[in-house]
């Protein structure tokens, strides 16, 4: 080899070894920034009282449907233990792929993550409760994804359904806003998805960060 290739070459893998430590250090850098997010996340969220209305036990199977970064699914774990199992899926693979790093920093090897579809959340068989987290007022049909769920749920099995509710409508802010959806209608998709309603309180969450409320419903397969 020439020292014109050598040369070459020595660039190549000195570039490549700048590259990894950039990517590195920002990868670091945003999971700091997530733990400090969910941190502050940890004083309005409520999330013990999320994950109790789960009912979970030791060896449960347990699904955070639209997981984003794991900030219940890396609380989900330590509540159904190394016997159990914490399906986190998401449509975004980013967001799943920042998850698994951090479970398996943390050591949470019970944690799976899924990368689902839309329409299709390629949820597993016997899962014992579902938890969808901010997540169902982006469905854009709740019909196929309330199906399977209830086709991989445990008869008793559990669904949590926690999101944001509506402010009043006015001229400046339309029916049908971005990032909320009504108690009301969660509660009547899931009743004709034929849930049995267990509990609801629209007033679960009052002014988080935002400013926003907050409701909570509890449903089961009977």
């Amino acid at each position: 080899m020439s020292n014109r290739a050598k040369l070459f070459v020595f660039i190549l893998a000195a570039l490549a070894v700048l590259f990894a430590l950039n990517l590195g250090y920002s990868a670091l850098d945003t999971i700091a920034r997530l733990n400090a997010v969910e941190r502050a996340r940890d004083r309005w969220q409520r999330p013990a009282e999320v994950i109790q209305a789960l009912g979970l036990r030791p060896g449960d199977v347990v699904v955070d449907l639209g997981c984003g970064s794991g900030y219940f699914a890396l609380k989900l774990s330590s509540e159904v233990g190394a016997s159990g199992r914490v399906i986190a899926e998401d449509i975004r693979w980013l967001p799943l792929a920042f998850l698994g790093f951090r479970a398996a920093e943390r050591g949470e090897r019970n944690v799976q993550v899924v990368l689902g579809q839309p329409a299709d959340p390629h949820l597993p068989s016997s899962v014992n409760a579902v938890l969808i987290s901010n997540t169902y007022h982006e469905f854009t049909n709740s019909h196929p994804i309330l199906l399977d769920i209830w086709q991989s749920l445990v008869s008793g099995g559990r669904l949590v359904v926690v999101d944001r509710e509506p402010k009043p409508v006015s001229a400046a802010r339309p029916e049908n806003s971005e990032h909320e959806i009504s108690a009301d209608r969660v509660a009547g998709e899931l009743r004709q998805a034929n849930f049995t309603l267990v509990s609801r309180q629209d007033g679960f969450i009052e002014n988080d960060s935002y400013g926003e409320n907050w409701w909570l419903i509890v449903a089961r397969k009977p």
